[in-house]
């Protein structure tokens, strides 16, 4: 039992003498360790706040202008134009008989020499979000770089040179523009009309006309307001009415899943592969808290937005009867760990000090070791976070609101974040495609009582040493998990390594205190409801259809000798595939990011569009030759291309729509047109994953280094969720999501629409290839 009187400072009993206390030492160590820690973790946000706030100015410039100002002085040049004598003037005559005249001189200098340096970094910021601004350098094409851009890319460069943190280019970020409103109307417009007859077009043309002209203007007057006062016009109620407000359940409808690498196998113990990433993983973290990760900046010089970051650990959803909320710690010293249907505590520290890979392998194995059974309603409770919202806002309130249940779902919910060590194998076996449709399947939901799927995020250890993650969608969108998860596959494959045998480097220290086992009381009525909850997963899972696959006969390399943007060869593909699954065309969803503006998050591209529509139909006809095929193919990428630049440039249609049906409901305004618009069902919903976002290691060199992305579940009932990675030359990646509950979708079906419809497209320019 030494173990347990560390984990404690105080310990007294009453005795006839009196009040009997001991103190543990070793416990009082760590606390003040502990203590010191934070103090440490306060400082570094002070410095990292004070150097950010005067990026790109420094310290260092701060002195060469005080010390310009004090030179020219001496020299008998007053670079001040009279502004020090001024300030000298102004000094409080109380303080004068305590300061001789060059003490006075002195304090002037400093007070001008930090005007003008505040000055100058406030011109500097200014003109750099100016700059940002300009866009032109999307819609040029490739190779033929004007004049203008590359004016524009040295004054860029020369602005932010300087080694910049992860929020230093916050504030220079512009803000993402309202789009006219005509502007907009025009574009939705022509992206339903290959899609209606000209009776339903003509309808639709009466509604937009009328909303432009009646509703529109005061709608757009408070969207404009909102604007000027708000960081971003869509992202703060994008979180709150798609997410936060949804009621129905989050797995499958709302989380996505992120695989592991799939042809390498750095170890097949299960707690050894968990010690290294946990402890991967918390680097990162400390890293993010220090600031110490660049800014991800497209063509090398052009900040992305990285507020997203902030809330990627320590952060729960706490669920509500009407809406959720998300909880964000500043800091968090344990993980929450799941398996065999108990619930574990398990520490990140002792004192000060991260544990190393090795003692958290040991803290895990640990876990795997513990035979005991789980409590009474524990090994489903979890359920909970899978089912519906609103049920699982009324048993919180009614169960886990006082006494040892409030206390063990603190614990979960206070987390760094989410572990499940899970009982079976998972992976991908190239003589099994179904294995990697099965491994979705795990990462996706699981048996539905196993992921937290309230947490940021869910580490989820498969028996065999796989790995993958489970995360919510309402903190951050994919890409920002995509780059702490690539921190951590090459960190944990390159830097932190296993011995022979398989273990974590390093031995273990075996008088940590072992990992604390959560307590519940779950009375008969609130299993009743865990069952519940459990069942409505259950339904939704067992109703899903995976199809993830691997297509080898060609990738980005063949793409671009095919003189085509990668993107937009797949969701043409896509779109062709879709036609002949289905016979006819739908509404499709692209995921684009707006991140080039404060606080961006997405945009929606309409991948279906009339180039894209007479291309698909030309070659379901015989007739048409190959050249004008090929022309065909190149006027619908180059649109698609142009539509996904609109997007990111902030000129998209979805987002502008969607707050001016906010504004309408909070006006009490109706619009048919909104109201159309809003209720359009997304039936072929697509999403690329990013990759690459942090070169810690060259792919060409370790080809086997790589991962499958991941994938989320289909938006409609009826339709298809596809997500695809290019991941290499000669490598793609689909993961494709249906119903089974659907007559008119079958995944398997469509994933075999897209590997012919990929290696048609490609005979058109190239020689055939094999499918």
């Amino acid at each position: 039992m030494a173990e347990a009187h560390q984990a404690v400072a105080f310990q007294f009993t009453v005795t006839p003498e009196g009040v009997d206390v001991r103190l543990s030492r070793e416990a009082l160590k760590h606390i003040c360790l502990s203590g010191i820690n934070s103090w440490k973790k306060r400082l570094i946000r002070i410095k990292n706040g004070i150097l950010r706030g005067v990026y790109p100015g420094s310290p260092t410039s701060w002195l060469v202008v005080v010390m310009a100002t004090m030179g020219s002085s001496y020299c008998n040049v007053d670079i001040s134009m009279g502004m020090v004598c001024c300030i000298r003037n102004y000094i409080p005559e109380g303080c004068r008989p305590h300061l001789s005249l060059q003490s006075r001189t002195l304090i002037s200098v400093g007070i001008f020499s930090t005007g003008v340096w505040v000055t100058g970094i406030f011109l500097f910021r200014q003109t750099l979000k100016m700059l940002l601004t300009y866009h032109g350098w999307m819609f040029e094409l490739h190779g033929r770089t004007s004049r203008l851009t590359k004016i524009w890319a040295i004054c860029v460069r020369l602005l932010s040179n300087r080694r910049p943190m992860l929020y230093s280019f916050q504030t220079s970020l512009p803000k993402l523009p309202v789009p006219k409103v005509a502007a907009t109307v025009k574009r939705y417009l022509e992206s339903v009309r290959p899609l209606l007859d000209d009776e339903e077009y003509y309808r639709m043309e009466v509604l937009a006309k009328e909303f432009q002209e009646k509703t529109a203007p005061r709608l757009q007057k408070y969207l404009v307001l909102k604007s000027w006062w708000a960081t971003n016009y869509v992202s703060d109620w994008w979180e709150e009415y798609i997410y936060l407000r949804g009621r129905s359940p989050i797995m499958v409808n709302s989380n996505y899943y992120v695989m592991d690498f799939i042809l390498t196998n750095h170890t097949s113990i299960q707690a050894a592969r968990l010690g290294n990433v946990v402890h991967a993983m918390i680097m990162y973290r400390r890293k993010l808290d220090r600031e110490e990760i660049k800014p991800v900046m497209a063509l090398g010089i052009v900040p992305m937005c990285s507020y997203q970051m902030e809330r990627m650990f320590n952060t729960t959803r706490i669920p509500g009867k009407d809406t959720d909320v998300l909880q964000h710690l500043i800091d968090s010293r344990h993980v929450a760990v799941y398996h065999k249907g108990r619930f574990y505590k398990v520490w990140l520290y002792q004192g000060s000090q991260l544990l190393k890979p090795r003692d958290l392998e040991m803290q895990f194995q640990r876990i795997l070791d513990d035979s005991c059974a789980p409590l009474p309603g524990e090994e489903k409770l979890a359920a909970l976070t899978a089912g519906g919202r609103v049920q699982w806002a009324e048993a919180r309130q009614a169960y886990f609101s006082t006494g040892k249940n409030k206390a063990s779902l603190e614990v979960i919910e206070k987390a760094a974040f989410f572990v499940t060590l899970d009982e079976e194998d998972q992976g991908y076996d190239p003589e099994n495609e179904a294995s990697l449709s099965l491994y979705g399947k795990a990462l996706l939901h699981g048996n539905c009582y196993n992921r937290w799927f309230d947490k940021s995020f869910t580490l989820i250890a498969f028996k065999n040493g796989k790995l993958g993650l489970n995360s919510e969608h309402a903190w951050a969108d994919a890409p920002i998990v995509g780059h702490l998860w690539e921190f951590v596959l090459a960190t944990d494959a390159f830097h932190l390594d296993y011995t022979d045998s398989g273990h974590c480097q390093g031995k273990p220290n075996h008088s940590l205190a072992p990992p604390q086992r959560l307590q519940w009381e779950i009375p008969e009525e609130c299993q009743k409801i865990i069952e519940s909850s459990y069942q409505v997963a259950k339904a939704l899972a067992d109703d899903v259809e995976l199809y993830c696959f691997q297509f080898l006969p060609f990738g980005k390399g063949l793409i671009k000798r095919c003189r085509s943007s990668p993107d937009a060869f797949v969701q043409i593909a896509l779109q062709l595939a879709h036609f002949r699954d289905k016979g006819k065309f739908c509404l499709t969803y692209e995921a684009s990011m707006t991140r080039m503006f404060r606080d961006g998050r997405t945009e929606t591209v309409r991948s279906c569009t009339a180039e894209a529509m007479a291309f698909v139909r030309a070659m379901m006809d015989p007739a048409y030759m190959k050249a004008d095929l090929q022309d065909l193919f190149r006027k619908a990428a180059e649109k698609h291309q142009n539509m996904y630049r609109l997007a990111m440039t902030g000129a998209g249609i979805d987002r502008h729509l969607f707050c001016l049906y906010i504004v309408s409901k909070y006006l009490g305004l109706s619009s048919p047109f909104l109201a159309q618009v809003l209720s359009e069902p997304w039936r072929l919903s697509t999403s690329q994953t990013a990759q690459f976002q942090i070169r810690m290691f060259d792919p060409d060199k370790y080809p086997n280094h790589l991962a499958a992305g991941g994938g989320f579940g289909p938006v409609a009932d009826d339709g298809y969720g596809v997500s695809y990675m290019i991941a290499g030359e000669n490598t793609i990646f689909f993961h494709i999501s249906s119903k089974f509950s659907s007559s008119e979708t079958n995944a398997q079906r469509f994933g075999n629409h897209i590997r012919r419809a990929l290696v048609d497209i490609a005979a058109l320019f190239e020689t055939p290839v094999e499918s």
